[in-house]
Parts: structure tokens; sequence; C-alpha cells
């Protein structure tokens, strides 16, 4: 998460798409507005800080280039 958290620091206001094995992945409020933009469904898992995070997955053979106004 670590890693996560730099992206967002330089990012601030970019959905951070992190290639995690087969997948991209989203967390936290990228989770959320990707979500609601996409109309997918919005997951939790792990933990950070003693609480659990939202999580958005997205197969990498299913996906396609998105063009996010956010």
């Amino acid at each position: 998460m670590r890693q996560f958290f730099r992206a967002k620091a330089e990012f601030p206001d970019t959905l951070v798409f992190f290639r995690m094995g087969d997948f991209y992945e989203l967390f936290y409020d990228d989770a959320r507005k990707a979500a609601r933009l996409l109309d997918v469904t919005l997951t939790q898992r792990g933990q950070s800080a003693a609480s659990r995070f939202r999580w958005l997955a997205c197969p990498i053979t299913r996906s396609r280039a998105i063009s996010l106004n956010c």
C-alpha cells in the first residue's frame, strides 16, 4: 500500500490503477469513484490502519481503454 499512497500523493486527482497479477486494482476513494462511474460492484478486503478498505478489480483479459473525467 505504500506504493499506492506515494502515487496518490503525486496524482491526487487521478484514478490510480495498479496491476496486481492478472488484475488492475483500485483502492479507497478511487475504488468508490470507479465503481460509480463504471456501474460495477465495490468490494472490501484486507485491512489498512486497522480498518477494512474499499477495493475494485478488473481482469486484464477483459479490460479496455476507458477515458474518465472525475
